[in-house]
């Protein structure tokens, strides 16, 4: 009779399971961030996002100034990298919080996977900030950035179609470079975003108004010659760069004396967020137009000055069709 080796393959299946478990002590951070990271590019996360998620821990590492073991990673040196980011660096709220959430979710997920043994996200979280209004322009401001491009040349007409689509169709930076010309419907003023261009993976559709359509269609049909998917190109016919085009629209807010705030894509974004509601629009739509998941995000985006809300109190006033 023959007996099957059961006990042998137990014994060889636990020394195995040890060997690996010494393995996975004996990671040090970094190695332990590598792994983090081949698993959530595994669930097909944004390269911008991922990016981030690396130069958030290269600061991190820079601040340590050396790799952390297992025993190593405690409360102390995460609770002390929070206090260097806002005494020493003087950085603000709102960037230490951005840090502090991507090596958070990092710290959790590593708890999560036994990799470490204390639960370090729990005490390593962001900083209270204050309730800031999200800046935006004014109209007149908008108007003088827009009269400010030379639309006698490709560059010029090129911003000025973009800046029209980005304060009208709202959406983010990356969103605006990566339109492709098939997916523009001019006739019913539609673009529609691809999932792996949006922030949130899900593909959606934004609307335009009738004014950008017609200019945008104009532009399309002078950059039709490039025989290029993407939407919006260089002079030579190339894909644009975020960073090109945001030092182009700083230059552009100077030339049309736009002081104190940031002329950015993200500040237009605001801007039409804002304008979209002052002008009778709905917060639900908003939400759909913007991308947003949660309400809370969208309600950020159309804070109001104490001009604003009187201006439309003046319009809507509970009192106004009593008499």
């Amino acid at each position: 009779m023959v007996t099957k080796p059961i006990r042998k393959s137990k014994r060889k299946h636990s020394r195995e399971t040890k060997v690996e478990t010494q393995i996975l002590e004996e990671l040090t951070m970094s190695e332990m961030f590598q792994r983090f990271m081949w698993e959530k590019q595994s669930e097909g996360l944004a390269p911008r996002t991922v990016e981030e998620y690396y130069v958030h821990f290269q600061y991190l590492m820079d601040y340590l100034e050396e790799d952390l073991t297992r025993e190593e990673m405690d409360y102390e040196p995460f609770q002390s990298y929070i206090q260097y980011m806002v005494q020493d660096k003087g950085l603000k709220p709102m960037t230490v919080n951005v840090r502090v959430r991507t090596m958070r979710a990092f710290l959790r997920w590593a708890y999560k996977e036994r990799l470490i043994d204390l639960p370090v996200h729990e005490k390593f979280r962001p900083i209270k900030t204050e309730e800031d209004t999200i800046e935006s322009f004014t109209q007149t401001e908008v108007k003088s950035i827009l009269n400010t491009f030379d639309t006698s040349t490709y560059v010029g007409f090129r911003d000025k179609v973009m800046t029209m689509v980005l304060l009208d169709s709202m959406v983010r930076i990356s969103e605006l470079l990566e339109m492709k010309r098939s997916l523009v419907d001019l006739k019913n003023g539609i673009i529609k975003l691809e999932a792996h261009t949006t922030k949130t993976r899900r593909g959606r559709e934004v609307p335009i108004s009738s004014k950008t359509a017609k200019m945008l269609k104009e532009y399309m049909t002078e950059s039709e010659d490039f025989g290029e998917e993407h939407l919006f190109l260089s002079y030579d016919g190339r894909p644009i760069c975020s960073n090109t085009w945001r030092t182009r629209l700083r230059e552009v807010g100077e030339l049309a004396g736009v002081r104190g705030k940031r002329v950015s894509p993200h500040t237009f974004r605001h801007t039409g967020a804002l304008f979209y509601i002052m002008n009778g629009g709905d917060p639900f739509s908003l939400q759909k137009i913007l991308g947003h998941s949660d309400m809370s995000m969208t309600r950020k985006y159309i804070q109001m000055t104490n001009i604003d809300v009187r201006k439309q109190h003046n319009i809507y006033s509970p009192l106004k069709n009593l008499w």
